[in-house]
């Protein structure tokens, strides 16, 4: 029998949560009006591997009780695999796109604060995952009939955590020089420019980061100095 929570609980999901569930946790436990991964002696701990939009106010909710860690993984490789209607594998290759750390503030823009609330903390596990895709035309014609049908952990090959704004300034590239713009920063980390402005978003509203003025018509900013 499924308990609270895990009826449609996917592969993924399920694997970080037996992850980080120590000896003597309890799992989907309901707090305060909400169904909490696990629950140890030190902290709650959610894991969200859909978008961090979906449970910011849950989050906000939790962190006033007690103290809380949000496991958001990132994938650095993945592989593609695809089945039939019937379920069958017909093929399996690796995709082309690794992802980075940094993409943790496509997310993080949902709760650009709360990493300063003193019982907030993010784990960010880097993950090899599985995608597996069915072939549905009547539901999927965007995507020429492919749709996902779940995520399969394949290992976790490293984690960073982050407890202060300090910890997320530091995914600041060290070589990029001050003032600088949201385009110099896209450039120094190698990613879009719209991750890089998600980046300066997060790290302003936590004052990590600075206005410094303007290059043209571009917004400049260096790093807020640390506390006496």
């Amino acid at each position: 029998m499924a308990t609270i929570g895990t009826l449609h609980e996917s592969p993924l999901h399920a694997a970080l949560k037996a992850r980080y569930a120590q000896p003597g946790a309890a799992v989907e436990v309901e707090l305060h009006g909400y169904v909490v991964d696990v629950v140890g002696a030190d902290c709650w701990i959610e894991i969200q591997t859909g978008h961090v939009a979906q449970i910011k106010r849950k989050l906000a909710c939790l962190v006033e009780q007690h103290p809380v860690r949000l496991v958001l993984p990132v994938t650095v490789e993945k592989w593609l695999v695809r089945v039939g209607p019937d379920g069958a594998t017909l093929g399996r290759r690796k995709s082309p796109q690794r992802g980075a750390v940094e993409g943790i503030f496509r997310e993080l823009v949902s709760i650009p604060h709360l990493l300063a609330h003193p019982n907030f903390t993010l784990a960010a596990p880097l993950i090899q995952e599985e995608e597996v895709r069915r072939h549905d035309p009547a539901h999927n014609w965007r995507r020429q009939g492919w749709g996902t049908v779940e995520r399969r952990l394949l290992a976790v090959v490293a984690e960073r955590v982050f407890v202060t704004p300090a910890d997320l300034a530091g995914l600041l590239p060290p070589t990029l020089a001050e003032p600088f713009t949201a385009r110099e920063l896209a450039a120094a980390l190698g990613h879009p420019v719209g991750l890089a402005h998600q980046m300066i978003y997060c790290l302003r509203a936590l004052a990590a980061l600075t206005p410094a003025g303007q290059a043209g018509r571009a917004l400049t900013y260096t790093r807020a100095s640390p506390p006496d």
